[in-house]
């Protein structure tokens, strides 16, 4: 097969993973919307249920950029607080590594059959039918993380791409390949898809993908930014906390990062879930290391952005 011919095979398996992901996401957030208002207003000042909460929605929905989006929108109309929007957050990037384990596990296989099951659904009676595309484009992600498997594979056989790929074993080069993957995407489950696939490949290093991994949490940040350019200042300013989180990730990392690598490396496990684990325990880490400091995190800002805006005023 020609190199273009990859290529584009390759274009149009991951145009086929993000177009089911987002309408996959899109359909169950109509059919939760009504009923997550009530849920969220009920539990979000309760920041390890807040916590608990953006993980399941990002585990379900598939999409920490389109969870912690929907979050900054709810912080915008004043139905959450900016305090208790971060525990969500938190909560949503440790929910992605839920999509790093439907790839290492390969569980592929269960897209035709999802895709089926789907598709006769939606002759059933109305009730029923609400859960046909639900079912339907679980399947096609699926579905199409196999076709991306298939589509990646004669890339080994190119010396110039395995070369250009070992770069990434560098944490600097990997975080920035991540980074830019993700921004290109919008979806960090591109990217985290990719390299794990990649690994259980042989093309990929265990410590480039775990690079490109931490890179691609930086990345989907953007998506959250792009989300609240139309909303208030208080959105704004949650869209940020939410880089501020990541970047701190990827700093703990940054000197440690061999050392992390080797002990993920000594997990008894195949090398695409060996990723996985790391992408778990990069995030969970993160995590740990936040929440109970909450408070402190939301009161240090606060009394930032009141200072900064005492000064503009005295300029003014």
């Amino acid at each position: 097969m020609l190199w273009w011919e990859v290529a584009i095979s390759v274009i149009a398996a991951i145009a086929l993973f993000v177009h089911s992901l987002d309408h996959f996401s899109n359909k169950l957030q109509k059919r939760a919307d009504g009923k997550l208002k009530i849920v969220i207003a009920k539990i979000s000042n309760n920041k390890y249920k807040a916590f608990l909460l953006g993980f399941v929605a990002t585990a379900i929905i598939q999409s920490s950029s389109a969870v912690i989006s929907i979050t900054i929108s709810f912080v915008d109309s004043g139905l959450i607080t900016f305090a208790n929007s971060l525990p969500m957050i938190l909560g949503s990037n440790l929910g992605t590594t839920f999509t790093a384990w439907l790839v290492s596990l390969d569980v592929s296989f269960l897209g035709s059959i999802l895709v089926v099951i789907g598709f006769i659904i939606g002759y059933f009676p109305e009730r029923i039918r609400l859960f046909s595309k639900p079912f339907f484009y679980l399947g096609l992600i699926l579905f199409s993380l196999n076709l991306i498997s298939a589509n990646l594979a004669p890339i080994k056989e190119s010396e110039e791409i395995v070369r250009f790929l070992s770069y990434a074993s560098n944490p600097f080069f990997g975080i920035f390949l991540g980074m830019i993957l993700t921004v290109i995407t919008q979806a960090s489950s591109v990217t985290i898809g990719l390299s794990i696939i990649l690994c259980g490949q042989g093309v990929l290093g265990l410590d480039s993908a775990i690079g490109i991994i931490v890179g691609s949490n930086l990345g989907t940040t953007s998506t959250a930014f792009l989300a609240s350019l139309k909303l208030g200042t208080i959105a704004k300013r949650t869209a940020f906390v939410n880089l501020l989180f990541n970047l701190f990730g990827t700093l703990i990392y940054l000197p440690f990062y061999s050392t992390f690598d080797d002990l993920v490396g000594k997990i008894n496990a195949p090398i695409a879930m060996q990723a996985a684990f790391a992408h778990l325990f990069f995030n969970l880490a993160i995590s740990i290391m936040l929440m109970p400091f909450i408070k402190q995190i939301v009161r240090g800002l606060n009394i930032y952005w009141d200072r900064r805006a005492a000064r503009r005023k005295e300029i003014a």
